[in-house]
C-alpha cells in the first residue's frame, strides 16, 4: 500500500509538470546555433532578457528521447523523496503556488545530469515544473518564504519550485512600444489628470504620475510603514489607502489561504465590463517584498503585469520605460539607494509637478504607453501605485 501510494503521487506529478520545452532541449543537445535560434525570439518578445515564455517545441525523435531522459530523471528524483515531500509537492505544483507549502529541503550537491548539461535540484523540478527553458540557477531567485532564502551555502537546500521566481532581466533593450513620455509632465489641469484622495479626506488633482509623499505619509520621520498602496480603476480610487509594516505583503483578488491586501474585498462601484474582466484575471496577484536591495515584486499571477518605476531606467532620460513582468517572474521594481540619487531636472515642468521617484505603478493584465490604446496609467482597468516611505 505504501509503495502503491508513492507511485500514484510520483505519476500525479509528472503529468502536471510544465508543457512545452521539447525544441530546446533538443537545440541544446545539438549545436550551439541552434540553441540561440531559440532563444533569440524571446528576447525580442520579453522588452527584457529572460521576462518570456518560450513557446512549446514540436516533437520528434530528438525530441521524444529527451522527453523520455527528463521522464526517468524525473522519476529517479522523486522515487527518492519521502510520502510527506511527495505530497508537499504536488500541493505547491497542482495550487501553482497559491497554497503555502513547505520547503522541499533535498542534499545541496545532489546534481543530475540532463543531456550534455548538469542541474542543481532546485533548477531540474523547476524545469520540469516550471519553466522548461531554464538552464542556469543564475536565472532564478528565491522568495522570501523559504527556509534557504539568503543562505548561500548549506548542506540542504529547498526544492520546491514555488519557493522561487524567474529573473526579470533588463540587460536587452526593451522593444519600441513599451518607451512613453513621463506621464508627470502633462499639467495638472489636463483632462487626463487624476482625481484622487487622500486618508485626511482632502481631494487633489494630480497627473497620472501619481500621490506624493507628503499627502500619504503621516508625519516627518514616521517609520511606522515601509510603504503605502492605493489601488485604482481607472481614474478611481478604489478603498482606502493600504499602510505596510511587514517586509513582505500579497496583493490578490483571489488566493487560497491570502493573507495581505485583498483586492476582492473592496467595494467598487465600477460596472465597466473591461474592469470586471481584469479584476477577475488578477487571481493570484503580485507579491511586495523590502528586501536587502531593494523591494522585490513577484509576478504570482497568471497574465503580465506592468511597471513604471523610475529607479529601473537611465536617471539621464526624459522618458521612462513600461516593463512587461510575465507570470512567474520576479523585478526589482524599486532601489533605494539610486531613489535618493536622483535629482529632479531643472526643467519648469517638473517644479511644478510632484516628484514620483518614490513611486511605483503597476498595472495587471493591460499595459500602457505609446504604442497602446491607453497613453496613462490612469486608463488602465486595474492598477496599484505604491508609495514608498523616504523618511
Amino acid at each position: 500500500m505504501f509503495r502503491t501510494k508513492r507511485s500514484v503521487l510520483v505519476r500525479r506529478l509528472w503529468r502536471s509538470r510544465a508543457p512545452g520545452g521539447e525544441e530546446e532541449e533538443e537545440a541544446a543537445a545539438g549545436e550551439p546555433g541552434a540553441a540561440a535560434a531559440v532563444a533569440e525570439p524571446r528576447a525580442h518578445l520579453g522588452g527584457g532578457r529572460g521576462c518570456c515564455p518560450g513557446k512549446p517545441g514540436r516533437g520528434g525523435r530528438a525530441a521524444a528521447g529527451a522527453e523520455a531522459e527528463l521522464k526517468a530523471l524525473t522519476h529517479a528524483v522523486l522515487k527518492r523523496l519521502k510520502e510527506r515531500q511527495l505530497e508537499g509537492l504536488l500541493h505547491a505544483v497542482e495550487s501553482r503556488g497559491g497554497a503555502r507549502t513547505p520547503c522541499l529541503l533535498l542534499p545541496a550537491k545532489a546534481d543530475s545530469r540532463l543531456g550534455q548539461h548538469w542541474y542543481p535540484l532546485p533548477v531540474l523540478l523547476c524545469k520540469v515544473f516550471r519553466w522548461p527553458d531554464l538552464r542556469h540557477c543564475s536565472e532564478v531567485k528565491r522568495l522570501c518564504c523559504c527556509e534557504s532564502y539568503g543562505k548561500a551555502h548549506s548542506e540542504l537546500v529547498c526544492c520546491n519550485p514555488h519557493h522561487l521566481s524567474r529573473l526579470c532581466e533588463l540587460e536587452s533593450p526593451p522593444p519600441p512600444y513599451s518607451r512613453y513620455p513621463m506621464d508627470f509632465l502633462k499639467p495638472t489641469d489636463c483632462p487626463d489628470s487624476v482625481p484622487s484622495s487622500t486618508e485626511t479626506g482632502g481631494t487633489n488633482c494630480l497627473a497620472p504620475g501619481g500621490l506624493s509623499d507628503s499627502q500619504v505619509l503621516q508625519e516627518p520621520g514616521d517609520r511606522s510603514h515601509w510603504c503605502v498602496v492605493a489601488y485604482w480603476e481607472e481614474k478611481t480610487r478604489v478603498g482606502r489607502l493600504y499602510s505596510v509594516q511587514e517586509p513582505s505583503l500579497d496583493i490578490f483578488y483571489d488566493l487560497p489561504q491570502g493573507n495581505g491586501f485583498c483586492l476582492g474585498q473592496l467595494n467598487s462601484d465600477n460596472k465597466s465590463q473591461l474592469v470586471q474582466k481584469v479584476r477577475s484575471k488578477i487571481g493570484y496577484g503580485i507579491q511586495l517584498t523590502k528586501e536587502v536591495d531593494g523591494v522585490w515584486v513577484y509576478n504570482r499571477s497568471s497574465y503580465p503585469i506592468f511597471i513604471k518605476s523610475a529607479t529601473l531606467d537611465n536617471p539621464d532620460s526624459r522618458t521612462l520605460l513600461v516593463h512587461k513582468v510575465f507570470p512567474g517572474f520576479s523585478i526589482k521594481a524599486f532601489d533605494y539607494e539610486k531613489a535618493y540619487t536622483l535629482q529632479r531636472p531643472n526643467d519648469h515642468e517638473f517644479t511644478q509637478q510632484p516628484w514620483t521617484g518614490f513611486t511605483v505603478q503597476i498595472s495587471f493584465v493591460k499595459g500602457w504607453g505609446q504604442c497602446y490604446t491607453r497613453q496613462f496609467i490612469s486608463s488602465c482597468p486595474c492598477w496599484l501605485e505604491v508609495i514608498f516611505n523616504n523618511r
